[in-house]
């Protein structure tokens, strides 16, 4: 089941884009990420009382409040330098240097979290790596 969220996330992701470029255009990259999140933030919070999960906010650890701020500064930190290259650049050009971050992700998980980085895990970097410079060159 966690494929088929991922690659919801994918098409979603790639509609984010369209829908950024065609919305960003004469608005302030910051004040349009700023416009984003508050949908975001609706979006998330409404899930959360849908789903009844509200109460689990008492049991967070310290450990996982830290982390979770923290992704969120660097999630916010991503959506400010995206829409700012969105602004910028093509589309089809940003996105493909955005999505190396599948390969930073692989490189920071073997780093950090100690999870295997297999010749298929190095060959996909790679690949990603040249359809990436291919795409943008």
């Amino acid at each position: 089941m966690w494929a088929v969220f991922a690659l919801l996330s994918a098409v979603f992701a790639a509609l984010t884009s369209i829908l950024a470029k065609v919305g960003i255009e004469g608005v302030n990259s910051n004040l349009a990420t700023a416009l984003r999140t508050i949908v975001v933030l609706a979006m998330a919070w409404g899930m959360v009382f849908l789903t009844k999960s509200q109460g689990g906010i008492t049991e967070i650890s310290k450990k996982s409040w830290l982390f979770l701020i923290l992704s969120g500064l660097a999630t916010g930190a991503s959506w400010l330098c995206y829409y700012k290259a969105l602004q910028m650049g093509s589309a089809s050009k940003v996105v493909p240097i955005d999505k190396l971050s599948v390969v930073i992700t692989l490189i920071l998980a073997f780093i950090f979290l100690h999870e295997d980085f297999t010749v298929k895990s190095a060959v996909g970097s790679v690949l990603i790596t040249l359809g990436t410079l291919i795409m943008v060159l």
